[in-house]
């Protein structure tokens, strides 16, 4: 074994969870790293997603896209108001959104379809997929200041039988997963023990045979002496989304990339990080219960079971060529700074136009606004997300969303 040492003071640590993990450790023997990643984030009572401290956002440990701006919510609903108009407008039309973080993409997206598409939002049935008390709350907070709460229901699974479409931002790269390690041609799989004091690592025979068949059905495997994450959970996902998914569409929003390059042999680390108050880690047995996991997506393998269990790969872009795509640029282009609105006393935009980006603002309003565009468009950060839509009993259609793919790109070609 090897000893892992936390490069952060242990104030900032849960101690309970910390010796949750450990205690379980004692009894059992060592877990796997999936297991330790699994308490270390959703213990019921301890999980670091599990807890009423505020984790997203610019004061949280990390931003996501609805944080930015509710203009990211406007994009996401007119491309679901399109995926609704080919589905027929029908009366109801489902919307299904897995892990809703803080509730401000249901908020925005709503709020949208409430002032400018009263037809979709008389349609619209909300759902948030949430296991935990704590985000739930956070989410009810968010809806019921605006008047939405009534729009929208918690569930803990994905509704059977839905119609319309089944969202996710950022959900799969913070499920737990498998670490492995090649070493002299053979998968090794990482677990985790304790010594009384620490956390310690060890290579093991893999846990399961599906780690092996995960690499058998890519046809490749890291690069010798290099670790790689195995998200299983990811592939049971997009199973119970196609499974459960009557007619409509699957959006999925997360970092990732197609395997080839995810487990490129000079990816010597794979891609495991931590955030605690923005700053990143390579670290995950510091700060327990108070720094965020990621690692990202295997988009190849997460497509595959998605068509698999009956889904039709419409295309892949990057979430900057999904909103310019959607027009994000012409809808702040639209928005006139207006110098006089910017003192006291002046009169502002209507929340309406404030939202869709139309009409005049002030020119604190106009800046911040283009500062979230940039932000969100930008190809070293959140511009990077992959944005992977794939359809169900659904004619062919062309999305706008992903109108601006180069050729060969749309459809989800290898």
């Amino acid at each position: 074994m090897s000893s892992v040492t936390g490069e952060f003071e242990a104030a900032t640590e849960n101690a309970a969870l910390k010796q949750a993990i450990a205690g379980r450790i004692r009894r059992e023997g060592a877990i796997t790293f999936r297991d330790f990643m699994e308490m270390a984030l959703y213990h019921p009572q301890l999980g670091y997603y599990c807890s009423p401290r505020e984790q997203m956002g610019r004061h949280g440990d990390y931003l996501t896209s609805p944080e930015v701006s509710s203009i990211f919510g406007v994009m996401v609903g007119r491309q679901l108001r399109e995926m609704w108009e080919a589905l027929d407008r029908p009366e109801r039309f489902d919307v299904v959104e897995a892990g809703a973080g803080s509730g401000a993409l249901a908020r925005d997206v709503l709020r949208w379809a409430r002032d400018t598409a009263p037809a979709l939002f008389q349609a619209t049935h909300y759902a948030i997929v949430e296991l935990a008390a704590a985000p739930a709350e956070r989410q009810r907070a968010a809806l019921t200041a605006e008047g939405l709460d009534g729009k929208v229901r918690w569930t803990e699974a994905l509704p059977e039988g839905s119609e319309g479409s089944i969202l996710s931002n950022e959900l799969l790269d913070s499920m737990p997963v498998h670490r492995v390690e090649l070493r002299r041609g053979r998968l090794r799989e990482v677990f985790v023990g304790w010594d009384g004091e620490r956390f310690l690592e060890e290579l093991r025979e893999p846990s399961s045979p599906e780690i092996g068949e995960y690499f058998r059905r890519l046809d490749l495997l890291p690069g010798e002496g290099c670790r790689a994450e195995v998200n299983l959970g990811a592939l049971r996902w997009a199973g119970e989304a196609a499974r459960t998914l009557a007619r409509g569409f699957v959006l999925t929003f997360d970092y990732g990339h197609e395997a080839a390059e995810l487990f490129a042999p000079w990816r010597t680390d794979g891609t495991l990080l931590c955030f605690y108050r923005h700053n990143p880690s390579a670290d995950p047995y510091a700060r327990i219960g108070r720094q965020d996991m990621t690692s990202h997506v295997d988009f190849t393998s997460v497509r595959r079971a998605g068509e698999e269990a009956g889904l039709r790969t419409l295309g892949m872009a990057s979430q900057s060529e999904f909103l310019l795509g959607l027009g994000i640029g012409e809808a702040l282009g639209s928005l006139t700074p207006n110098p006089r609105s910017a003192g006291p006393g002046q009169a502002s935009p209507t929340g309406r136009e404030r939202r869709e980006g139309e009409g005049t603002a002030s020119l604190e309003e106009y800046y911040a606004r283009r500062r979230a565009v940039t932000e969100l468009l930008d190809a070293g950060g959140l511009g990077r997300i992959r944005v992977l839509v794939q359809a169900k009993g659904v004619p062919a259609v062309a999305l706008t969303g992903l109108r601006g793919l180069p050729a060969g790109k749309a459809g989800g070609a290898d």
